[in-house]
């Protein structure tokens, strides 16, 4: 039986997806906060509904293409020689990037995030948590890493949007992530060096289970994606798991940097 794809999903796709989507991003930004200590996690369960994302009344934004970061455009794995600055890389390699610029994206978020911690800014904390925490999510995406990110150099057009969106929504109450517990992360801005390898070693092996799940199928049915959460449900669920953890030590960080204040 052939899957039924909604309308909005289908506008979707043709306005070109960058990030993952709503159903990996609460995925994600829910287990997070289960990742922190005891000190910040009553802040987070208290306020849970009042994180954009987890609302009752959250909308889903289209994200840009500033959301990507197509690494191996400039250098080869596990680029060793990748400028930790975006001034220093502009310097070097121009605008070979175009507007894709993720891992400052991060780094930009999480300032904002440990301004509000030291200013005991309730909405502005979790807001900005949120932002920082769907970022994270995005490069934990081996795809967003990639050059060849919606396969159209393997002939795996459209993987973006499949991996990224319609699998996470098919694997459903299936798709359980298990992090780690959040740590303090010594370097926060160099940390998201450490996550872009940590995540494009896996891209290799995303390609090719894709390739797997597509063979003996007649489109992209339920049977195909069937097939895509056995060959890269696990993958998926690693990818965002490691996300989850990623976030929760990025707030646990920033509340720890602004003094562990008392929350409201």
């Amino acid at each position: 039986m052939r899957v039924l794809v909604p309308t909005a999903f289908l506008l979707f796709a043709a306005s070109g997806a960058w990030a993952f989507g709503p159903a990996a991003h609460q995925a994600v930004t829910n287990r997070a906060i289960e990742t922190l200590p005891k000190g910040l996690k009553p802040f987070y369960k208290t306020h849970r509904l009042e994180i954009p994302s987890l609302s009752l009344d959250a909308e889903t934004k289209e994200e840009g293409p500033e959301r990507r970061f197509p690494v191996d455009r400039l250098l080869s794995f596990p680029f060793t020689e990748l400028p930790r600055s975006e001034s220093a890389l502009t310097a070097r390699h121009g605008d070979a990037l175009g507007p894709a610029r993720l891992p400052w994206l991060i780094q930009e978020s999480y300032e904002r995030l440990l301004t509000a911690f030291r200013a005991r800014d309730k909405d502005k904390i979790l807001t900005e948590s949120d932002t920082l925490a769907a970022l994270v999510t995005d490069l934990r995406n081996p795809l967003a890493l990639a050059d060849n990110a919606d396969g159209q150099k393997t002939g795996q057009h459209g993987l973006f949007v499949r991996f990224s969106v319609r699998l996470p929504e098919a694997m459903g109450p299936r798709l359980k992530l298990k992090p780690d517990a959040a740590r303090f992360l010594d370097e926060p801005k160099e940390y998201v060096f450490s996550m872009v390898t940590g995540t494009y070693v896996w891209l290799d092996n995303l390609l090719y289970q894709d390739d797997l799940a597509r063979r003996g199928q007649g489109g992209y049915t339920e049977r195909y994606y069937e097939a895509l959460e056995l060959r890269a449900g696990q993958l998926l669920k690693q990818m965002l798991s490691s996300a989850a953890q990623d976030a929760g030590s990025y707030w646990y960080t920033a509340w720890t940097q602004a003094g562990r204040p008392a929350l409201p």
